[in-house]
């Protein structure tokens, strides 16, 4: 890898995003406002205080997933990625551009959905604000790593909706968000150790309720863990051109 090459890419990617308003405003307005509607319907009751944590790590991981996955599908589909590489441009350049760019996005994401869910909606934490933004900041780069592998594999933007039900939902639906994940049958608890938003969702839970920093930390390097892996594997998948 070419670290100039890497960040001219990044920076490619990212005055393309600045001319796409709609873009900006899916990855960072359309989070703060699901996270408001959800405070919104169960305004006057707890429960918004109960599940607002883990709505911070699962709305951004949603939206860089598939904003990432389409944006760079389409390079692929357009041929700019097989024009890009025969130049001196390495499939790891590219990648790593598209990371480096989406992950500056999702800590621009994160904070605004942080600071909507705490000052607007009254989302009250007890654990240190900063955490919060640091686990958001980690989730937005998990979904934007998981979105580069798969765009990897699809060949259409509704492929990449398809490929959902498994990057996606399965993570949401033993995540913990609807049942906490020691009370699952033990099957279901087992696969959702090797879920990665299992430990988002339980880093989030535990600076809500001001609990051990540590804990919390080890739950951030295991997510970082996964997002680094499947940013390896979409460099190392990564096809020149859709067939």
């Amino acid at each position: 890898m070419n670290p100039r090459l890497t960040l001219a890419t990044a920076g490619r990617v990212l005055t393309q995003i600045r001319h796409d308003p709609r873009t900006i405003g899916l990855l960072v307005v359309v989070p703060a406002l699901l996270i408001g509607l959800l405070a919104w319907i169960f305004d006057d009751t707890p429960v918004f205080d109960q599940v607002g944590p883990a709505m911070l790590g699962m709305f951004p991981f949603i939206v860089m997933f598939l904003v990432t996955s389409i944006t760079t599908l389409r390079e692929r589909r357009s041929g700019t990625l097989e024009r890009l590489l025969t130049l001196p441009l390495h499939k790891g350049d590219f990648i790593g551009g598209y990371a480096i760019a989406f992950s500056l996005l999702a800590t621009l994401q994160a904070l605004a959905a942080v600071a909507w869910a705490v000052w607007v909606c009254g989302l009250e934490i007890e654990g240190s604000l900063w955490m919060l933004v640091l686990v958001a900041v980690v989730n937005g780069l998990l979904g934007t790593m998981l979105g580069l592998l798969a765009s990897a594999f699809a060949t259409t933007e509704f492929q990449v909706v398809q490929f959902m039900p498994v990057f996606v939902a399965p993570q949401i639906l033993l995540g913990g968000i609807f049942l906490p994940r020691d009370r699952m049958p033990d099957a279901l608890e087992v696969i959702s150790d090797w879920l990665p938003l299992s430990y988002s969702i339980d880093a989030l839970n535990l600076v809500k309720t001001d609990g051990d920093t540590g804990e919390v930390l080890l739950d951030v390097l295991v997510v970082a863990a996964f997002a680094l892996g499947a940013l390896v594997l979409a460099a190392l998948t990564l096809r020149r051109r859709t067939p």
